[in-house]
């Protein structure tokens, strides 16, 4: 279990530094492209990715980059919908991106559709409506606009992410070396990007970016490692990572960042842990309401 809380923690922390990365002067592209430096670095020394076996990723060529692209673009995007929106509402956000792979794998991998997954991705869609909620009228219009682009970034993407990995994992190619190719991919074009834009480079902006690509690669480590320790219950895993991130993300937007929850989005928090026990523990749930 110990494995998992790591994660959890990593992955907090992860948002609470690109929360505070404004006011510490760190450009998030910048950091974005070292974090993959620190993340290849760090992926070589603890997963030991075999490097003979590069000709078995050709064939998923489309795989990696697509990854390559999607990895940085949306770590800049939750960068800015946590500068925007704050953790909660950005963290809880990511968590149901889970949705997505859900949905594709029994719209495109064929798997069935039970009554708890079904329960469980209506209440998904609930849970963002009431955590995109924003009151109020005139320039707040336009800044909940904004705020519902950014959320609505972030859960997409993540989701999207989710289903690259599944696919990849069905080619049967070693995951160290899909993690490996796809963080290299990243960063090539994340440097190339930053170069062709003449982006001015900062000691905050790598220093930034060197503690991102650990606090990101820790957060992968040991949720691999979490998984590999419940290998015969995964739900337990895919569950208490969502609902221990969003709970603790709550606890640090509101008690440290005094981030302002309206009752719709507390309620959107609550619906997103009801929404992830469905689509994990459903079976428990019928069983104990008799279901």
């Amino acid at each position: 279990m110990h494995y998992l809380i790591i994660s959890i923690v990593c992955s907090v922390a992860v948002a609470v530094l690109l929360k505070i990365s404004r006011s510490k002067k760190i450009d998030i592209e910048q950091a974005v492209a070292v974090n993959y430096l620190a993340a290849i670095a760090l992926c070589m020394w603890f997963l030991k990715p075999e490097l003979g076996a590069w000709k078995s990723h050709l064939p998923d060529w489309w795989l990696f980059a697509a990854l390559g692209v999607l990895l940085p673009a949306v770590f800049v995007v939750m960068g800015r919908a946590v500068a925007h929106t704050g953790i909660v509402k950005s963290d809880a956000a990511q968590r149901l991106s889970l949705f997505l792979p859900i949905a594709a794998s029994f719209l495109i991998f064929g798997e069935t559709l039970s009554p708890g997954r079904l329960i469980g991705i209506v209440l998904a869609f609930v849970a963002l409506l009431c955590l995109l909620w924003k009151g109020g009228g005139g320039n707040k219009a336009g800044a909940s606009v904004t705020e519902a682009g950014l959320l609505l970034g972030v859960w997409a993407g993540y989701g999207v992410i989710d289903i690259l990995f599944k696919q990849v994992a069905k080619s049967g190619t070693a995951f160290s070396g899909n993690l490996l190719v796809a963080f290299c991919v990243a960063a090539v074009l994340m440097f190339g990007y930053l170069f062709y834009k003449g982006s001015k480079w900062t000691a905050a902006g790598i220093l930034g970016g060197l503690l991102l690509g650990c606090l990101n690669f820790a957060n992968i480590l040991f949720y691999i490692r979490a998984h590999q320790v419940f290998s015969s219950n995964p739900t337990l895993v895919f569950a208490g990572m969502n609902i221990g991130v969003i709970v603790l993300g709550t606890l640090v937007g509101a008690l440290v960042f005094k981030e302002k929850i309206s009752q719709i989005n507390a309620a959107g928090i609550a619906v997103a842990v009801a929404a992830i026990g469905c689509l994990f523990y459903w079976p428990y749930i019928a069983r104990l309401a008799g279901l």
